[in-house]
């Protein structure tokens, strides 16, 4: 690690995606580590076969926070009446799935869960986000494929930070522009059997270093319980979210 004794070790996790193996890992390694917290940046559940373990498990860790993504939200104001058109009937289907597999009972506390957090570690100002927020409220702004620091600065304009990190587009990326922008990975969509996730050492003097880290798991039952809970969706699930071909 960067830091032997820093005053602060935050541990950053992103879009876990209901891969409740590759959470377990990654929590596994973070108390190994020893963080005084951890914070997830949106996107809990969704894509994976593991819906309500995973968020029971997230809610049962301690000093874990959580903020909200989009999959989180949709969870907790349900999907409209009429499809959207950008949403396909697989997409549909899918997000049916999950809400039903998660029931009611558990959309209060997601519903608790903040677009942002905003931490101050000495002179240091750090924003968790899953993404930036459109001005009217309505969700998240269009993913920047290819990010550069000026392109996130727009992404995150109403976001006044010295570090943000954040999720919501999978591939980790590390860019400066007006503030560093640290997206970990998604923890659980990921081509290899692979947790990722960042820590965060902050000194007193609000000097930091972050560390990417990568906890190795076995995704056996991952491909198996998308099959045997019949996930809607699994196949483009295991291609392009998992990079493995069906069978």
């Amino acid at each position: 690690m960067s830091s032997i004794n820093p005053a602060k070790r935050i541990a950053v996790m992103t879009d876990v995606h209901a891969n409740l193996p590759a959470l377990e890992a990654a929590l596994t390694a973070i108390r190994a580590i020893g963080c005084d917290s951890i914070i997830h940046t949106g996107d809990a559940i969704g894509i994976g076969p593991f819906p309500r373990e995973t968020l029971e498990r997230l809610l049962a860790e301690d000093n874990l926070r959580l903020v909200m993504g989009n999959h989180d939200w949709w969870y907790v104001k349900g999907l409209p009446e009429m499809r959207p058109e950008w949403m396909s009937e697989g997409e549909a289907a899918h997000h049916h799935w999950v809400h039903n597999a998660l029931g009611p009972d558990l959309r209060s506390v997601v519903a608790s869960w903040p677009w942002v957090i905003e931490e101050h570690y000495g002179h240091l100002r750090v924003a968790f986000a899953h993404y930036g927020l459109r001005e009217d409220g309505s969700g998240f702004v269009d993913i920047v494929r290819q990010p550069t620091g000026d392109t996130l600065d727009k992404v995150f304009e109403r976001v006044s930070a010295d570090l943000v990190f954040y999720g919501h587009h999978h591939p980790a990326a590390d860019h400066t522009g007006r503030a560093r922008y640290v997206n970990p990975g998604s923890l659980g969509c990921f081509c290899e059997p692979v947790a990722r996730f960042s820590v965060l050492d902050v000194e007193r003097d609000g000097s930091y270093t972050i560390s990417q880290q990568a906890a190795s798991y076995d995704w056996t039952e991952l491909f198996r319980q998308l099959d045997e809970r019949e996930v809607p969706l699994r196949a483009l699930i295991r291609t392009a979210f998992l990079g493995r071909d069906p069978g």
